[in-house]
């Protein structure tokens, strides 16, 4: 093994020497800092170029510099100690005895560690080993302190599927598959449904001079549920009470057992359910269905409204006679939509859409051998994929992405009422302004008229209120509306003249049919691109 170049003092009769000794079968020379910071922590004057020249020269051959012409006492070894910031690290450079001058023992590197208040994890063994086989100028570990083993979060295992983002399966001829959605949890009584794995705390740790180190804070968590579910006595398990539909809903978990009904007529009036509904039959015109879990329509919806606060799924399609209604919190789901108002915060899928108004959060996607979106408006913060767009017969279509359509709606709803709102304070202030003026001049008023305008001025103040609130609501909607996007409109078929393309603030009225396309914004402005 190589022994590193290091140097020792010389202590004649009239001077003070340094002899620089090379290194040995690979080691490292020995370097011009190391006896500088030797020289310093000695208080040594000496002609710091010439010294250079001879460490230099010392990486080939043992050189003897003069130092001064003085005569000094022998150095005893030393060694220089340098502690990290943290405390968890000491580590010494050793520099040899001058020639006949005493080395330090082990038992004396320990005690002075000690002295220094380094008490904890010395390293004997290396002190030891130093000892046995001195290596100069090498940054030697002789206390390492014990770091704090870090605990484990708390965590929730949850035995069913918490993805939200499922989407209908297309089977091999192009037609949507809407009887195997894989969206709905079922479960079964006496099924487990969650399972908390508890916090795992941490172990202290210790530095060099004993101080104590905590391990970083774990997170603790609880099960979170609503009815029909069941905790074990130690907490650690959820299981479901009955036959239903789980669902994870900001971090609580629920159970609906389904209301299950044939058709939703006269037979059974308008339906108001906690958890979910599933329909045979079919939804006819005029009734409504509330949930508050799924609706599932095996059939047809006519003119009816349903609104879920899960997803809405509607197997046969949806004819809304231009009265239907559909409103999820979730995702709508339905084989066709025609002459219907949909409107879902996750994503609207259908292997058609005629003359409609649809309104997404996520996305749009009409899939299947059809495919087609013809008229009305439909609507996507996040894109739209369909096949046919338009129609041959120049039905007025409108298909717009980028800001959320709930977002857009409620700017229009902002800007309309900030204007009514300014026309009654331009109405009411001249009343308010020359009934001052009155006052001030001693105008006696009856009491009707101070009634008036006190009425007046209450009015004033609750317009002047709202206003303030509407604008900076407003101007806040408007710079989320028009924040830069992503959202594209993809067509795999045709593009029919007339049909409309609007993305953020911009849009573009298509003048020839277009086939395998893509509308995207670019540099403010609607541009075509390649599927």
């Amino acid at each position: 093994m190589g022994k590193n170049g290091y140097f020792r003092l010389i202590n004649g009769e009239n001077s003070t020497s340094i002899r620089l000794i090379p290194p040995k079968e690979g080691g490292r020379p020995l370097h011009i800092n190391d006896v500088i910071e030797y020289m310093t922590m000695k208080d040594y004057a000496c002609d710091l170029p010439a010294l250079r020249r001879a460490v230099e020269a010392s990486a080939a051959e043992e050189t003897t510099f003069v130092i001064d012409q003085n005569k000094r006492y022998p150095e005893r070894e030393c060694y220089k100690l340098t502690i990290e910031p943290d405390k968890m690290r000491a580590s010494a450079r050793f520099y040899a005895a001058s020639e006949g001058a005493e080395e330090l023992t082990a038992d004396e590197i320990v005690h002075d560690l000690e002295a220094k208040g380094i008490v904890n994890g010395v390293k004997r063994d290396a002190i030891e080993a130093y000892v046995q086989d001195r290596e100069y100028c090498e940054d030697i570990l002789l206390a390492e302190g014990e770091p704090p083993v870090q605990g484990k979060d708390a965590c929730i295992e949850y035995r069913f599927n918490t993805d939200k983002k499922a989407r209908p399966t297309l089977k091999e001829d192009g037609s949507v598959d809407f009887f195997h959605l894989n969206i709905l949890n079922h479960c079964a009584k006496g099924d487990v449904l969650a399972i908390l794995h508890p916090e795992e705390p941490g172990t202290d740790g210790s530095d060099i001079f004993g101080g104590r180190i905590r391990p970083a804070d774990v997170k603790t968590m609880s099960l979170k549920y609503g009815k029909n579910i069941e905790k074990s006595e130690d907490g650690m398990t959820l299981t479901s009470m009955v036959d239903g539909h789980v669902e994870l809903v900001e971090s609580q978990v629920f159970v609906s057992d389904m209301l299950i009904v044939e058709n939703v007529d006269n037979a059974t009036g308008n339906i108001e359910y906690e958890g979910s509904v599933q329909v045979n039959g079919n939804v006819a015109t005029n009734f409504s269905v509330k949930a508050h879990g799924d609706i599932i329509v095996n059939g047809v919806v006519e003119g009816a409204q349903l609104q879920a606060d899960g997803n809405i799924v509607i197997a046969r399609g949806m004819n809304g006679m231009g009265k239907g209604s559909l409103y999820a919190k979730g995702n709508i789901i339905a084989k066709f939509l025609e002459n219907a108002t949909a409107q879902a915060d996750g994503y609207v899928a259908s292997e058609s859409i005629l003359h409609s108004k649809i309104m997404a959060g996520s996305e749009v996607n009409v899939d299947g051998k059809r495919g087609f979106i013809t008229g009305g408006r439909v609507s996507a913060a996040g894109g739209i994929n369909v096949k046919t767009l338009g129609s041959e017969m120049g039905a007025d279509t409108v298909v717009e992405v980028g800001a959320d359509p709930k977002v857009k709606a409620r700017i229009a709803q902002l800007e309309k009422q900030i204007e009514e709102d300014t026309k009654t304070l331009k109405t009411v202030q001249p009343v308010l302004t020359a009934a001052m003026q009155k006052i001030k001049q001693g105008v006696k008023m009856s009491p009707d008229q101070v009634k008036q305008i006190q009425a007046l001025n209450v009015t004033a103040q609750q317009k002047s209120a709202a206003l303030k609130a509407g604008e900076a609501e407003l101007q806040e909607l408007k710079e989320q509306a028009g924040s830069t996007t992503e959202a594209q409109i993809k067509v795999r078929g045709m593009v029919y003249p007339g049909t409309k393309i609007c993305i953020d603030d911009v849009s573009m009225t298509v003048q020839k049919a277009l086939h395998y396309c893509r509308f995207v914004k670019e540099r403010g402005d609607v541009k075509m691109a390649p599927l």
